[in-house]
């Protein structure tokens, strides 16, 4: 199986079988042609393919006749934040994110600094397979690619965003674990701006991932360890591009990546009750903790330019996603984890709570998810099966994104991956038995994969 995966969220493969230096000039050269030309942004994360993918990048735009701006190795939100900051058309994040080192990917910026739309996404597809590029002559091709440092642009942004007095006289200690990724020149030095003493792991852009480079319990060993033996008050656990966010507490317990949001939403909604945004995967407990304020939840299928398009239509307060992803917008509409840090540090330095009693105090539910591996060429036709199965079963769904299936006392989706070639199964319930039994009826409909 050779996984290529195309779509709203960008292209994405496994560097060296589907993801091929051809594929990715194509796929600049197209976006060069899309924004006419115009400047365009380009950052990496820390992977070894990085450098390898950027070259044909810088290449493929260059051809297009782009003006050229490299940010080097950045967080993907350094990256958006900045589109406006130098008055770029657009951008391209080169990350896998969340993936391992095996993968990488093109994500694309607009010049709002948000991800492609739905629409925008389509209209770059075609202009893929139609392979009609823009060409810059020989006297038109930019002879030379310009380097800017943004992340002190993103520090100046965040520090502006919040309560760093307050912060620093809290004083936190804290402990990071920044998977050797792209965050490792961000994160340390804006928790040392917010006045915390920093006990960071992981922090060589040089070295490999220590571990998957997704923030979830299952790769919080290290951080946890550093957060007992150090007498942090808290843990944070970054992927490789800055973007999603995991938690440690106090007393070195890791929090399911579900935690990261509902958390922000019950800070944000404390400060101004108002609309979060998120998608119909993510934990129904950021539903009790809006009711709990007055505030309202907006669904949406998954995916990031999904979640900005809605907050602004509906003005949201909070947004993100329960991969650890949180969008905060006096930073940015989109998901940005030192955003996500600055929130939780400002809120726990005026309350003077712990992470622990923070978390405790928040609605919990049960959870179970199971992901599937399949060919990319029958993933859909699974799906149209368990929906087919489900109908004749006299069963009601939506269908907005795969199919999600609401019972009283908790609820299954089962959908498509948009980052591996994978079906994804997520049930939730007051119970771990009934989680459990939830994910199994789902199984059951799907024909026992997995």
């Amino acid at each position: 199986m050779r996984p290529l995966k195309i779509g709203i969220s960008g292209v994405r493969g496994i560097v060296g079988e589907s993801l091929t230096p051809e594929l990715v000039v194509s796929f600049a050269q197209a976006f060069g042609t899309y924004v006419d030309s115009g400047r365009m942004l380009v950052c990496r994360d820390t992977r070894s393919s990085g450098p390898m993918v950027q070259a044909a990048v810088v290449s493929g735009l260059l051809s297009a006749g782009c003006e050229v701006i490299d940010l080097g190795v950045c967080p993907t939100p350094t990256l958006q934040l900045a589109v406006r900051w130098l008055g770029a058309q657009g951008g391209v994040s080169i990350t896998g994110g969340h993936n391992p080192a095996a993968w990488n990917a093109l994500k694309f910026v607009r010049g709002d600094g948000l991800y492609l739309n739905t629409t925008q996404a389509e209209e770059l597809l075609d202009i893929v397979h139609q392979g009609e590029y823009e060409k810059a002559t020989w006297d038109r091709i930019r002879t030379s690619v310009a380097e800017q440092d943004a992340i002190g642009h993103h520090l100046e942004v965040l520090a502006a965003a919040f309560d760093v007095d307050a912060a620093r006289r809290r004083g936190l200690r804290v402990a990071v674990d920044c998977c050797n990724g792209a965050s490792a020149l961000l994160s340390p030095r804006w928790l040392e701006m917010l006045g915390c003493t920093v006990l960071a792991v992981n922090d060589d852009p040089a070295a490999p991932f220590p571990h998957r480079p997704e923030p979830k319990p299952e790769t919080m060993a290290q951080l946890k360890a550093v957060v007992r033996a150090g007498g942090a008050d808290l843990g944070f656990a970054h992927d490789a591009d800055g973007e999603r966010l995991g938690l440690v507490t106090g007393g070195g317990v890791a929090l399911s990546e579900e935690r990261t949001l509902t958390l922000a939403a019950a800070i944000a909604l404390a400060q101004v009750p108002g609309t979060v945004v998120t998608n119909v995967s993510t934990s129904r407990a950021v539903d009790e903790v809006a009711k709990r304020h007055g505030g309202t939840v907006v669904r949406t299928p998954v995916g990031q330019s999904f979640i900005s398009e809605a907050m602004i239509e509906h003005h949201a307060v909070i947004g993100g996603e329960g991969n650890g992803g949180v969008a905060v917008p006096r930073v940015l509409l989109s998901h940005d984890a030192a955003a996500a840090q600055g929130l939780i540090v400002e809120h726990i330095a005026r309350s003077g709570a712990s992470l622990g009693e923070l978390v405790d105090s928040l609605p919990s539910f049960a959870m179970v998810k199971h992901d599937f591996a399949e060919k990319p060429s029958v993933l859909y036709s699974i799906l149209q099966d368990f929906r087919d199965t489900i109908e004749r079963e006299g069963i009601s769904a939506d269908t907005s994104d795969g199919v999600a299936v609401s019972f009283p006392d908790g609820w299954v989706h089962v959908r498509a991956s948009q980052t591996e070639s994978m079906i994804r199964v997520i049930a939730e319930a007051g119970t771990g038995t009934r989680a459990r039994d939830l994910a199994d009826w789902a199984r059951d409909r799907l024909g026992a994969r997995g």
